[in-house]
């Protein structure tokens, strides 16, 4: 979905009491699972309260997180879910939001361009389904190691800030 995304390019689901789904560009009842499938055809949408019309469009994408995180192989672990939940109310929460939205950006940005490059090399049939799951499953430990060395990079540039605290003696005085 994106923000940007005029009103008359928005579908429209509408939520009825009874929870079910109506989807008002096909005229017909949908699920959690439909939604999803939007979300991943990246379809422009927006959740409404039949009655209501107030915006419920986050909490249908945080039921099929939910879904998802219940069904196998979560993304999240106890651990930073936890770390996530001490962000609410606190002072850096906005910043937080912000930050995990770009790093999430930064990565699907890096994906698209791994699938662009490899794009010749799927496309000429000299790689089936499975050859290109293995390929792929080769670059996972790169990745990874390429994404600790930004987040390590990180931390070294942010432990370098000196922040002025208001009402705190500056440093020589």
């Amino acid at each position: 979905m994106t923000e940007a995304a005029t009103d008359a390019t928005v579908r429209l689901i509408k939520k009825y009491p009874n929870r079910r789904l109506y989807d008002t560009q096909t005229s017909t009842y949908i699920t959690l699972a439909d939604v999803k499938q939007l979300v991943l055809n990246h379809e422009s949408f927006k959740v409404v309260d039949a009655k209501s019309s107030e915006d419920l469009t986050r909490s249908i994408l945080l039921q099929i997180i939910l879904e998802e995180e219940s069904g196998g192989v979560p993304m999240f672990s106890s651990t930073m879910l936890a770390h996530v939940i001490r962000f609410y109310g606190h002072a850096m929460q906005g910043v937080m939001g912000s930050y995990l939205e770009k790093n999430i950006q930064a990565f699907m940005d890096i994906q698209d361009r791994i699938a662009e490059q490899s794009k010749g090399v799927y496309s000429a049939n000299q790689f089936g389904p499975e050859a290109w799951t293995q390929l792929m499953n080769a670059q996972t430990p790169m990745i990874q190691n390429m994404m600790n060395t930004y987040v390590e990079q990180s931390k070294n540039l942010f432990s370098t800030f000196q922040f002025p605290v208001p009402g705190a003696p500056e440093k020589g005085n």
